[in-house]
């Protein structure tokens, strides 16, 4: 029989979260989406995991990685920047006018790129398809083999998110295939771009230049397309949304709070300085813009829950639990929890300016998970937040159209913006 708990208590989950590898029991609905077994996120076989883990990490750490990831971030923000003063000076009667005003909607915001159109449009449907990835692991996991096979509406539901699945994985498949050809007619000794892709296609492979990947002294062999797919699925799915809704809390909560407001563009601008783009060395620079990404995600968490499950007995807050009980954390909870949190209603980034985290319990604030099963991209989406807040607000004013709405959140198993009003307009100097 299966026991289901609620933790909402920091100092009650650190023996589960912090020593338990499985989130949750069998599926097999998850296996029947593809999503049990594979990569990272739905991966309960610990050899598996642990050898797939690996291999995501280093792909992170490649030299250069997060350097490159940067530039590539300052490009996109100018593609952004330009489609904005394009669409806001359309509002104007002389087109050289910098004094425009943009409104427009930040959870659904898209960039107008140089590419050519079909290549945008197929990006834009590619990313929608990881979206409705996410969703159908969410049915697929919560809803019965019967309910999904023989009732009509369900059924057809479920259907429709398995030739999703079928329709992404087609993709992934040619992108792996077409970036392994190019790579093999690469001679040894070929400086890589150090893109993700290429890391995993390359580990372990005799164009590696990191160093060998093992586990308890077992070599790992290169990875198999089949997996790095389920990297990459992991890589995307994780990082579709969570980044665009952060950006969209802090947001809201910044521009109703001004001065704070003011008090971190004031940051912006000092490390900034004239520098036309930042680097990801003065990223550690911008430790109010840390503490408001912190805030902010206490505030509204991006996922609402986290689950452990129990392979053997184990005591946990005082009491003993036998195998089979499955431990669900609310996140809300813990990062809002009065014990710890002494006005936990109130939005103050000072809670985590210039503090030493230690002062508080170690899970008090759950951002990225915590234990083995923390989040291995934390560093990366930290440093792409951090930069486009610091890129927006350096060249743009932002408002919201109306200060007196709450913000509109769809939540289900993570907390999603259906709608943020922003009023933008350029900053003159």
């Amino acid at each position: 029989m299966e026991i289901d708990v609620l933790f909402s208590q920091g100092q009650n989950i650190e023996n589960f979260i912090q020593h338990v590898l499985r989130r949750f029991p069998y599926s097999q609905g998850l296996e029947e989406l593809g999503f049990y077994g594979h990569g990272l996120a739905g991966n309960e076989v610990y050899k598996s995991w642990k050898y797939n883990r690996q291999f995501f990490t280093q792909a992170l750490l490649v030299p250069k990685f997060m350097d490159n990831a940067v530039k590539f971030t300052n490009k996109l923000f100018d593609e952004l920047s330009e489609y904005w003063q394009s669409l806001g000076k359309q509002n104007t009667s002389n087109n050289k006018n910098d004094n425009w005003i943009l409104e427009t909607d930040f959870s659904a915001c898209t960039i107008k790129s140089e590419h050519p159109e079909a290549l945008v449009e197929d990006g834009n449907k590619f990313v929608k398809s990881m979206i409705n990835h996410l969703e159908g692991i969410m049915l697929f996991m919560m809803v019965d083999s019967f309910w999904r096979h023989y009732v009509p509406i369900i059924k057809n539901k479920a259907n429709s998110y398995l030739k999703n699945r079928d329709n992404m994985y087609e993709k992934l498949d040619f992108m792996i295939k077409k970036r392994r050809k190019e790579i093999e007619k690469m001679p040894v000794g070929t400086e890589m771009r150090t893109d993700m892709l290429t890391s995993l296609i390359i580990a372990n492979t005799e164009k590696d230049t990191a160093n060998v990947k093992t586990v308890g002294g077992e070599m790992f062999e290169p990875m198999i397309d089949e997996e790095i797919r389920s990297n990459l699925v992991d890589a995307f799915v994780a990082g579709t949304n969570s980044t665009a809704n952060t950006f969209c809390y802090i947001t809201y909560y910044i521009c109703k709070h001004p001065n704070m407001k003011q008090k971190m563009i004031s940051e912006i601008d000092s490390v900034f300085s004239n520098k036309p783009y930042l680097t990801s060395d003065d990223l550690l620079k911008l430790k109010y813009c840390e503490a408001i990404i912190k805030e902010s995600s206490r505030m509204i968490p991006v996922t609402n829950f986290t689950g452990r499950y129990m392979t053997e007995e184990c005591e946990i807050a005082g009491y003993k639990w036998v195998a089979g009980t499955m431990f669900h954390l609310n996140i809300m909870g813990v990062n809002s929890h009065p014990e710890i949190w002494s006005n936990p209603e109130v939005f103050d980034p000072d809670s985590f300016y210039n503090v030493d985290q230690d002062d508080k319990n170690k899970y008090s604030l759950i951002i990225f998970g915590g234990g083995p099963r923390i989040c291995p991209g934390r560093k990366l989406a930290m440093g792409e937040l951090l930069l486009l807040m610091a890129s927006v607000y350096r060249h743009f004013n932002v408002e919201l159209v109306n200060m007196d709405e709450p913000l509109k959140i769809v939540t289900a198993s993570a907390n999603n913006v259906q709608e943020l009003k922003v009023r933008i307009s350029p900053r003159i100097n």
